[in-house]
């Protein structure tokens, strides 16, 4: 969750520091603070709030210095007050620390330095890391070049859980230590400076020379070098990559939140996923970075998908795909639950995880679990360089630009567009006909552009966002591909705009949830496929017989008559294999404009970050 970043080099460090937090408050927005090394003493200012906040107290307490680190937090031990926010200072004032991930053994740590005399000023597990780190600071030799780095190392070996820190000591003014187990850092290697921190976004202003720590490394910024080593001492190479996009596609531009900006650059972003991806007769996707040859993938008998939120919702969709034209069997599991389960996995089953960060610790633990049972495993996820870029055997990016509104737009369609190219190989390598890829192949080139003609309901679709805004509920309703996308709709809407929503097959809302049914609960209705249009209308007349609102979402050739539904919004014709992806563009539309007509923090909504690093 947490954002951070550090800072060495000849330049005034704040306003660096400053400007590369605001770029990871989509990571955390509870509070924030900054901490630099002036004259061998710390000076520090936080803030409960945004990072503006923090802005403008760091220009009031005039924090000045070339050597710092600071924090925008997303909550865990302990309140969102001043004093559980970053950076800590350490009981004796050498040590200052910030803190991405969580301490599962700070309370045994904390009781231990408690007995030494050392008084903690906040709830957080960050600062029992701190104190740690000053308690073995203390007893290493005062004579010895290496006392700093070699009291973060002594440290570690004490730490059970998760963490990215960057830490800085009042007696080394040029030095800056980083560290990483679980959660993501990042070193930046610019001109006469070095960084950490937590993303690219927060660097990329300033280098795009990049390297990224591994597990259970340890990184010390000095002279203008990189020293790159285990917990254990061994020595590592740095691997300098370079970062591939411009700051400019983190920009808002005109638009009045980042979010509308994502769903408006979904015709870029799907055609950015599918460049040079089809085969050159024009008739199945190709790969390159699968690392499984098409023979080995012949023999697979099962996938199995995981994923969390968003991405758990495209892997649905994903199945739905790939069962249809590769007629493999595919299962989809929460990360979060699949290594705590013990399912008996054929040992022909390809196991994918999808992940926009490439960061989010519950999918990179059950990729850990799938490969410690020797399971092939394939990510795909939007951030090249990421850790669970590098720990899948293949993969495939989405290279659908940064996404920094926190509800994912064009992550979800890129993903859900990479999964229909999936569908096609899969399919073409076992009995998917050549015209049949012919035709597929034809309806994803035709994608980009149906996007865009589809983006042209927005003002259709905020006149029916005005007129139920107020709401309080709301049911989503699909059938086979669209379930997912119902599913998916009822969560924008929950997390940009905190009305209570759910999502159904439509055949199972008389299976329970028609209880609900009412005029104050709109129901909005997937009515998209021409196959089950009459069991979708039977559907909608059960609702309508109970008096609720109902919307709904139909295709150009098959809309609902006018006495059926309340409000209408129709999408184009397309190709069943892309159906997903435009179903997806009213869902992302309606919710947003929901929520910002109540009112709401669009790209920053309570209680989320971005990118979920902690369990």
């Amino acid at each position: 969750m947490c954002g951070i970043v550090g800072y060495i080099g000849n330049r005034e460090a704040t306003p660096i520091l400053l400007e590369g937090l605001k770029r990871l408050e989509y990571r955390g927005y509870d509070s924030s603070g900054i901490s630099t090394l002036v004259d061998r003493s710390f000076k520090m200012s936080k803030q409960t709030g945004r990072v503006a906040d923090l802005v403008r107290l760091a220009s009031k307490d005039r924090v000045s210095g070339t050597l710092g680190i600071c924090h925008t937090r997303w909550a865990t031990h302990g309140g969102v007050t001043k004093e559980n926010s970053h950076p800590h200072i350490s009981f004796d004032g050498k040590i200052s620390l910030v803190h991405n991930g969580v301490i599962e053994n700070y309370l045994s740590i904390k009781k231990f330095l408690e007995s030494t005399g050392v008084e903690f000023q906040s709830e957080t597990d960050t600062e029992v890391f701190c104190n740690l780190i000053a308690y073995h600071y203390a007893k290493e030799d005062e004579s010895s070049p290496t006392r700093f780095l070699d009291s973060v190392r002594r440290t570690l070996k004490h730490i059970e859980g998760t963490y990215g820190i960057a830490v800085i000591c009042a007696d080394c003014p040029n030095e800056l230590v980083g560290a990483r187990k679980g959660s993501p850092l990042i070193v930046g290697i610019g001109e006469d400076e070095l960084l950490l921190a937590s993303d690219v976004s927060a660097i990329i202003s300033r280098t795009t020379n990049v390297v990224y720590l591994n597990d259970g490394e340890l990184v010390s910024l000095k002279d203008g070098k990189v020293n790159l080593t285990t917990w254990d001492d061994q020595e590592r190479t740095p691997d300098i990559q370079q970062i591939n996009w411009d700051i400019e596609e983190s920009e808002l531009g005109d638009y009045p939140h980042y979010m509308l900006k994502e769903i408006f650059e979904q015709p870029e972003a799907v055609t950015n996923s599918m460049r040079g991806r089809f085969s050159d007769d024009r008739s199945s996707a190709k790969f390159g970075g699968l690392n499984i040859s098409p023979q080995e993938l012949r023999q697979i008998d099962r996938i199995l998908f995981c994923a969390c939120g968003t991405a758990w919702h495209a892997c649905l969709v994903g199945e739905y795909l790939i069962e249809r034209y590769a007629r493999i069997p595919v299962e989809v599991e929460y990360a979060s639950e699949f290594r705590y389960r013990n399912a008996p996995l054929d040992k022909n089953t390809l196991v994918i995880v999808l992940s926009q960060s490439g960061e989010t610790i519950d999918t990179l633990a059950a990729l850990s679990e799938a490969k410690r049972k020797g399971f092939r495993t394939l990510a795909i996820n939007n951030s090249v360089g990421s850790t669970i870029a590098r720990e899948a055997d293949g993969g495939i990016y989405q290279h659908a630009g940064p996404e920094v509104g926190v509800a994912s737009t064009k992550a979800f369609t890129s993903q859900l567009t990479i999964l229909s190219m999936l569908a096609l190989y899969l399919g073409r390598l076992r009995d998917l006909s050549y015209q049949e890829g012919i035709e597929y192949v034809d309806a994803l080139e035709k994608l980009p552009n149906l996007i865009g003609e589809t983006l042209k309901i927005n003002d259709a679709v905020l006149k029916v966002a005005e007129k139920y805004k107020d709401m309080q509920d709301c049911l989503f309703l699909g059938r086979q591909d669209m379930f997912p996308i119902a599913l998916e709709g009822a969560l924008k809407l929950k997390e940009i705009s905190y009305i209570h929503a759910e999502g159904y097959p439509a055949a199972e809302m008389k299976h329970g949830p028609i209880a609900l049914i009412c005029k104050e609960c709109p129901v909005i209705v997937l009515a998209t496929q021409p196959d089950i249009h009459g069991k979708l209308v039977s559907n909608i007349q059960e609702v309508k017989a109970r008096g609720a609102p109902i919307i709904a979402v139909a295709c150009e050739s098959t809309p609902l008559p006018d006495d059926l539904v309340d409000d209408q919004i129709i999408i184009p014709d397309c190709h069943r294999s892309i159906l997903p992806v435009l179903a997806s563009i009213p869902m992302q539309l309606l919710s947003y404009h929901i929520a910002n007509l109540r009112g709401c923090d669009v790209d920053k909504p309570r209680n989320l970050a971005k990118s979920v690093t902690v369990e």
